[in-house]
């Protein structure tokens, strides 16, 4: 079998200036380098990539948990860490969960065998406790606040969000309003009840247990909720919502129904997706792509660095005005 000892003596150069040629490093003139390929393609080598992993210490492999592959809020993450791990010639290995504990343990195990680099979370069902202790080996960047757990994250504030929202609404005059989220019981989602249950009580408007849909991930689930609220004597006249998706599916529901948006039922979406600009639906814009992008770049430094020190780093959002409110 061919190796890089048989390589360097084929071309006249040595051993490290064939191991700089293959891993790409810079440093090595031209001529030597093509000297170099000419031989590689004559015997056609191809790296034991088992082995130079062994050697160099990393796989230039990292792993991303997340639920669904198929949603376009995971989706668009998922985007931006593609483009800087294209840029820094690393791959990534999709982990698809659904929310079960068992397959997220099974991608840390991933970090703890060195089968992988690192890891970005996108979500989780977890607790950070249960987490925490496999940054002993290697990097875990969340795509969430992460609180004082020591566990990187890139994330935005999702309180002070849906507070944005419901004050765009409450200044329209809307007091009846309902929201729709997706896990009721997420950190995130967590945020977003406290902050809608918030501002109720600052306006001095009851809450409407009735008027609280949790669930809520996908157009079908949009018009779930116009069919519920098609039943209720007492409806909403304006609904937050925490997925573009599901509010796409809203207004195309009520249309059937000749409810009227906004005149009857405003709505606000979130994330600024493709499809809210093509219906024209009022949205708080999530920065998924820059997240993703972010979420690579930290995990990209903490593995070149001698010591994971956690790091936290916020990306700001706002509100798009459109048809819907």
């Amino acid at each position: 079998m061919t190796n890089i000892r048989e390589i360097a003596k084929m071309a006249e150069v040595s051993v490290t200036t064939v191991s700089r040629v293959l891993n790409n490093y810079p440093y090595v003139s031209a001529q030597k380098r093509e000297k170099v390929m000419a031989v590689v393609k004559k015997l056609n080598y191809t790296p034991n990539m088992n082995a130079v992993h062994l050697s160099k210490g990393k796989t230039n492999i990292i792993a991303v948990v997340l639920p669904f592959v198929d949603h376009p809020y995971f989706s668009t993450i998922l985007k931006g860490i593609a483009a800087k791990a294209l840029e820094q010639h690393y791959q990534f290995m999709v982990c698809q969960t659904n929310y079960n504990a068992n397959e997220e343990k099974q991608a840390l195990q991933l970090l703890q065998t060195r089968q992988v680099d690192g890891v970005i979370i996108c979500s989780k069902t977890s607790k950070w406790e249960e987490i925490e202790p496999y940054t002993e080996f290697g990097p875990i960047v969340a795509c969430e606040d992460t609180g004082q757990h020591l566990v990187s994250s890139v994330y935005i504030d999702h309180y002070e969000g849906f507070l944005l929202g419901m004050k765009h609404l409450i200044s329209r005059g809307h007091t009846s309003i309902g929201y729709c989220i997706a896990r009721g019981n997420s950190y995130n989602s967590c945020l977003r009840k406290q902050a809608y249950q918030d501002m109720l009580m600052q306006i001095g408007a009851p809450l409407q247990q009735e008027w609280m849909f949790e669930q809520c991930l996908t157009i079908a689930d949009g018009v779930r909720v116009v069919k519920q609220l098609m039943n209720m004597e007492n409806q909403p006249t304006a609904l937050l919502v925490s997925s573009d998706q599901v509010a796409a599916g809203i207004i195309a529901e009520a249309k059937k129904h000749d409810i009227r948006v906004p005149e009857d039922l405003a709505v606000i979406g979130f994330d600024n997706h493709a499809i809210s600009q093509v219906l024209d639906i009022t949205t708080i814009e999530y920065p998924g792509e820059k997240l993703g992008e972010a979420a690579f770049l930290l995990t990209y430094k903490h593995i070149y660095s001698d010591k994971y020190e956690p790091k936290k780093q916020q990306l700001m959002f706002h509100l798009i005005e459109r048809s819907t409110t």
